[in-house]
């Protein structure tokens, strides 16, 4: 029953995906609030075939941690669950991806003109300058930057370095930083097919004042994220 719920699910995710990019395919020549309002309608239907089909719901806590204005999220990545959820909760957020992610046909030129901040993960230090400059813009723009610290999912109760970016956007952007847990790897793993029935929690913590050196910020953020992470991942 598992396997056949993941598979209508997958069936009907890509239909209602397909439908969607092809529908308003001419609201990409319109501002961004156009094209981010159509990528809301877009997560909010497939989180509902998520709910409808597996079974697999979601709680969020902690939304009295966001400060007003503008800021930057900083969340632990397990699943491709994070990136539908924090684009239906922020209004047209500037993610931090992978620049090969705009070469997808269709999903790659939404993304884009919703207005990511695409990485050269082999760019060095150029990359990162590029990196700060367009978080710099979303942010003086009233919008949130979301980033992924480890750079790729990672499955529960695993970590990874945190990469130098995240401490670079804390140091030069000058704004809170506000980390989010979650467990959603436990339910929709990566590159797994299952999808597993259930309740995913994210949680937003307590913001990180701007301040702190860049190694003691990564420190702490690490900190943060993994103790709350480990603390979902147990009562799950």
């Amino acid at each position: 029953m598992l396997t056949l719920r993941s598979l209508l699910f997958n069936i009907a995710f890509f239909l209602w995906s397909t439908l969607i990019q092809a529908l308003f395919l001419p609201c990409l020549l319109f501002p961004v609030p156009v094209v981010a309002w159509v990528q809301r309608l877009w997560v909010r239907g497939a989180l509902a075939l998520l709910a409808g089909i597996c079974g697999l719901r979601h709680q969020i806590r902690g939304l009295e941690h966001l400060p007003p204005g503008a800021c930057i999220i900083a969340s632990k990545h397990q699943s491709a669950w994070d990136t539908l959820i924090l684009a239906v909760l922020f209004h047209g957020p500037g993610f931090v991806v992978k620049r090969e992610l705009l070469w997808i046909p269709l999903f790659g030129w939404y993304i884009q003109r919703t207005g990511c901040i695409p990485i050269d993960r082999e760019g060095g230090v150029s990359a990162l300058k590029r990196m700060i400059a367009g978080a710099r813009d979303r942010i003086e723009n009233g919008r949130h930057v979301i980033i992924f610290p480890e750079g790729t999912r990672v499955a529960p109760g695993q970590r990874r370095p945190y990469h130098p970016g995240v401490g670079a956007l804390y140091r030069q952007l000058g704004v809170p930083v506000v980390p989010v847990a979650l467990n959603s790897g436990l339910f929709w793993g990566r590159r797994t097919f299952l999808k597993k029935p259930g309740r995913i929690t994210l949680e937003f913590l307590e913001p990180i004042a701007p301040g702190l050196s860049r190694k003691d910020f990564t420190a702490e953020l690490e900190r943060r994220i993994e103790t709350a992470s480990a603390r979902l991942l147990a009562t799950a």
